[in-house]
Parts: C-alpha cells; structure tokens; sequence
C-alpha cells in the first residue's frame, strides 16, 4: 500500500534558497489579501442602516464623477482606481458628509452608527485615524469650540492632509471666514508641506479672498465663456446678481444650478447668473449646459482651480458662490437653502 507524504516545499530546496522562498511566499500573501498599488478601498458596516445607499465624490478631481456605494445587510465595499492622494467625501442620506483621505494601495474601514454619524470610525491610515479622533472630540462641541479645536490641530499637525481639509472648513468656508488666521495657518502648513499644490493655491487666493468680503465693490473682470465669447463683470448688471461655482462631479453644486435656473425663470428679468464650471473636460462641462439647459454664461478656461476668474473674485471651491447687490458684494459661500432664501430677500 503506497503511503502519501506531505513534504513542505522549503524543505526541498537547497539551504540557500530557503530565505528567497519565504520573502517570495510572504509577497504572494500580501498581494492576495492587500490592495494593489493602484487602487484605493473603503469597506464597512453600519448599525441602524440595513439597506440602502450614499454617495462619494472627491473635491479635487481625484475621481470622475459621483459614485454610488450600496448597503447591503449593513455592510459595504468600494473600491476604485487612484493614483494620486487625495479627499473623498461621503454624502449619506440626510446630506451630512464626512471625508476619507485616500492614498494608493491603502484601504480603510468604516464603523458607524447611522444614527450618530458624528462619531463615525475610519480606521487602516494616519490621516483617517486622526481625522476620526478630531471628530469624536468635537461631537457634542459648540461651533467656537470646534473652531478652536480646529486651530490647535492644525497647528500640532501643519504636515497632515486632515489639517488641510479643517483650514478650509473652519476659516475659509465658515460663515463668518477669518481670511487672516487662515492665510497664518497656511503658512505654518507649507513650511511642512511645500508640494502640497492645494495648499500653495490656496494660499495664493487668500490674498485675494478680500474680494468677496461682505460690503465689498464687485470687481472687474473678463473671461471666455465655452463658445469663446467674452464674459465680464458687466453682464452682472447693476442689480441682484449671482456668481456660481460648479462641476459636473460636485453633486451639490448642479443641485445649486438647478435651484438657480428656477429662480432666474422666476424673477422676470431681475437676477442675473454667471457660473464658472471647473470641469477638467470641456465635453463633460458642454453636455451638462445641455442636458441642464443652463441659459446664462458659463466661463470654462481648462485651468480648473487656478482659473485666474476664479481666484481674480476670490473664490476657492466646489460650490461656491458670490451674491451681489448694487454691483456690491452681500454675501458668499452660501449652500443652496440659503441662498435660495437669499436670493428671495433680495428679489422681494
């Protein structure tokens, strides 16, 4: 009767070989189980959500487009193509959103409580996990407090992508920015982070964020609208006026083009509309005019973020916006409720 022996294959090579065989196996493993460099993965579960939907979409371009993640039974996997760092925001059903710092060949895990979103875990990178501890010590803050938790963390970690995203919440689109500690921070950041081509714009624009200052005179400027014809300050007018800022992957902002094209309808010739579209791809930006029917000038340059329009009126996301009145500046940097109900103030 034959008699079967398992051998394990180190012991069949020679001494010397042994080492590479463990290194060589150990790779394998790694690749099997891991994400390959190229890619970025989000996987978790929720308590309290058993089925359903959110979204996901990056502010700065690092992913075409808005994503649909499934929930199935509480849990979910996505996981797309990256090649380069970047910010991806969550959007989930009650529009709160919460952002996961993606790197190539990383993945993260996502523990949470629908119900108390505030205190939602991201686990698997630095970023996220520090993302997760600012958020569980501000849950239950008042607005000045987190504000000031903001600034310690930013000053305690300038080299951190997290510190980038708090600059921007907290002092750049707060509704009462503080353009000045802001422009500080910024400096403090780039002595740790000189690459980091976010922060370097955004330091540029915000000198120029004065521009959009409340109770300040609209500027003067000129652009190309996407069928070459020159856009200025003029087309504005001299009374309510509104300038936008959208992309076809911000899915707030076409909700705000969407709102704006009802309330230009509805004013009988009173509100005037410029938009900057900062899509990367001009066919992309042409079909969404199209498919939108979006009737006023829409100033696309192919420079995205460093559109000279854009940082010329000191504006500095995805949306964003500038609210004008007697060709003086109102207000800014509202979401779409409120400068609805802006807009309706104003056009009474």
């Amino acid at each position: 009767m034959a008699v079967r022996v398992r051998v394990p294959l180190a012991a069949l090579c020679p001494p010397h070989m042994k080492h590479f065989l463990c290194i060589f196996t150990t790779l394998i493993l790694l690749t099997a189980c891991g994400v390959d460099s190229g890619h970025f993965k989000i996987s978790g579960r929720f308590l309290n959500m058993s089925q359903g939907n959110f979204y996901v979409y990056s502010p700065e371009g690092i992913i075409d487009g808005i994503d649909t993640i499934s929930v199935v039974g509480g849990r979910f996997t996505y996981e797309r193509p990256l090649e380069q760092e970047g910010t991806l925001m969550l959007v989930f059903p009650n529009f709160s959103e919460h952002p996961v710092f993606a790197e190539p060949g990383k993945s993260v895990t996502i523990n949470a409580d629908a119900s108390h979103m505030k205190e939602m875990e991201v686990k698997g990178t630095k970023a996220n996990e520090q993302m997760t501890k600012f958020r569980k010590q501000t849950a239950k803050a008042s607005p000045p407090e987190t504000v000031a938790k903001a600034e310690e963390f930013i000053n305690d970690h300038p080299e951190s992508p997290v510190s980038v995203f708090l600059l921007k919440k907290y002092f750049v689109q707060a509704l009462t920015p503080d353009y000045a500690k802001a422009e500080r921070l910024a400096a403090t950041m780039l002595k740790e982070q000189p690459k980091n081509g976010q922060l370097v714009s955004l330091q540029k624009q915000l000198s120029k964020l004065k521009n959009r200052a409340k109770g300040t005179s609209l500027v003067k400027f000129s652009a190309k609208d996407m069928n070459g014809n020159t856009v200025t300050d003029a087309d504005l007018g001299d009374g309510v006026a509104v300038v936008s800022v959208w992309a076809s992957w911000n899915f707030e902002s076409m909700e705000q083009q969407r709102q704006l094209r009802r309330k230009l309808r509805s004013s009988g010739g009173r509100l005037k509309v410029v938009s900057i579209c900062l899509d990367a791809n001009r066919k992309q930006c042409k079909d969404v005019i199209e498919r939108d029917t979006i009737s006023w000038p829409v100033i696309f340059d192919d420079r995205l973020f460093e559109s000279p329009t854009l940082q010329q009126l000191g504006l500095n996301d995805v949306p964003d916006n500038l609210i004008i009145n007697h060709r003086r500046v109102v207000d800014n940097g509202l979401n779409t409720p409120r400068l609805i109900d802006k807009l309706d103030e104003l056009l009474k």
